[in-house]
């Protein structure tokens, strides 16, 4: 989870505002690889907070039933973050059209002094006027490609000729079939009885951790490639998320604990 922080003091550093990674411990190697790059390229401040030291310090506990991911420990990391620096704001890139959850969301949503989101409990949007008045302690989630498709944004790739991870294009690894997704093999996907690694040619659609994030068999090497494959899908990236899957409203509860 990155995303793009700022708070009403200038923050000091080669731009006005730095980036936030609520790393889990069960990254991509090629994300953390261009996540440097990029940083480097930028000119910006990074900050690292880990869910591995959230579990240490006896903040958050891993549990059997999750299956290896980490996923919804990120929500305690990253709210001890944004207290620790008393952001004001977090600037995320959710979409509406990743999950029903997020079609709730406000471009300005207001999380209260615990963290928490309410979707019953949002400001009026109207004509792209925005309430951010808040008390201390409280913040807000900030999305302002909230309506963009995922078309949206491949086309803005494209024009911008912006340098991506090889994640996103098709390329061979190794991967076993759970639930009917398909995950990496690293060190924290622990086959099942009945199941095995086998090498596919597969692209990912969306990038988290590596217990829960789905790969799509494709043979989309480019970007123009993808923005075809793209334009006749009818299901969500998203829909390659093992956590997602869970339960009918599992982003949502996750979401209203604090999650991004």
């Amino acid at each position: 989870m990155t995303s793009h922080l700022a708070r009403k003091a200038f923050y000091p550093g080669r731009i006005p505002f730095p980036l936030l990674h609520i790393d889990t411990g069960h990254n991509f190697p090629e994300t953390l690889e261009y996540r440097d790059a990029w940083i480097q390229s930028i000119g910006a401040d990074l900050i690292v907070r880990s869910v591995e030291d959230s579990i240490r310090q006896g903040r958050a506990f891993e549990k059997a039933s999750d299956g290896g991911s980490r996923n919804h420990l990120q929500s305690i990391t990253l709210l001890d973050a944004l207290r620790e620096f008393q952001f004001d704001a977090a600037i995320g890139g959710a979409r509406r059209d990743e999950e029903k959850a997020r079609a709730k969301e406000r471009f300005f949503s207001f999380r209260d002094e615990l963290g928490q989101w309410d979707p019953k409990n949002q400001r009026p949007e109207l004509w792209g006027q925005y309430n951010a008045r808040k008390h201390p302690g409280e913040h807000f989630r900030v999305f302002p490609i909230s309506n963009w498709t995922e078309l949206d944004v491949w086309l803005y790739l494209r024009q911008e000729k912006i340098a991506l991870p090889n994640l996103y294009f098709t390329h061979e690894r190794s991967c076993l079939e759970r639930d009917g997704v398909l995950l990496a093999e690293c060190a924290f996907t622990v086959p099942k009885p009945g199941e095995e690694f086998t090498v596919r040619r597969v692209r990912f659609r969306t990038i988290g951790d590596m217990t829960c994030t789905g790969a799509s068999v494709s043979e989309a090497a480019d970007i123009e490639e993808i923005i075809q494959d793209i334009a006749v899908t009818r299901t969500s990236e998203r829909g390659g998320r093992a956590d997602d899957r869970r339960s009918a409203a599992a982003m949502e509860d996750r979401k209203k604990e604090g999650y991004f």
